[in-house]
């Protein structure tokens, strides 16, 4: 399976749009991993093409929070439908055994060992500063991340969580991670 990691910062905040839909923030940074390639590429919002022809050949899109959050923002400015390719959001799959929403944060402390340099608002108040090269690095810091979660998670089938003074570890279902779905009708934004 060829999967590409993602996951995107944003140029403003949920209360400054009046909103608490997705598509409504706007993109500043996009950052992905293409785990075939072991490359990482972490763009501005108006490089943003340059990312589409590694997102096509995904058999999966991996994030954290992704169905709900990155996976809408990003499909608002590709010009077809990322809808249509297979989607492994870590969260979901979290929440499912635990009943639960967990920091991407604290699940990276108790599963690997790492963590987050930075968080979205930050990333925000960057891009108002101009400090591009910040948030390029805070976002492909969170792909990094997510991408080592999602590899202990499909090797492992579970994640851990902080709980109290003790990891917890919670169990994960990777089994649908490891199917690939067929195509349906994807439009792509290059001609094969």
């Amino acid at each position: 399976m060829k999967y590409v990691v993602f996951d995107l910062e944003t140029q403003n905040v949920f209360s400054e749009v009046n909103s608490s839909d997705p598509t409504a923030l706007d993109i500043s940074v996009a950052g992905i991993y293409d785990m075939n390639t072991d490359t990482y590429t972490t763009v501005v919002v108006d490089e943003l093409s340059t990312i589409w022809p590694i997102i096509e050949q995904a058999d999966a899109l991996v994030g954290y929070n992704s169905n709900h959050f990155d996976l809408p923002l990003l499909n608002k400015y590709y010009p077809g439908d990322l809808s249509t390719i297979k989607s492994i959001d870590i969260l979901e799959s979290i929440k499912l055994s635990l009943g639960r929403r967990v920091r991407l944060d604290d699940v990276a402390k108790a599963t690997i060992g790492s963590k987050k340099n930075a968080d979205g608002l930050q990333a925000v108040r960057w891009w108002r500063e101009g400090k591009i090269d910040d948030i390029k690095r805070y976002c492909q810091q969170d792909v990094k991340v997510t991408a080592k979660v999602f590899n202990y998670a499909l090797t492992n089938g579970h994640v851990r969580v902080k709980e109290g003074y003790k990891n917890k570890e919670v169990p994960i279902d990777t089994s649908d991670w490891k199917i690939l779905d067929k195509p349906s009708g994807l439009t792509h934004s290059l001609p094969f």
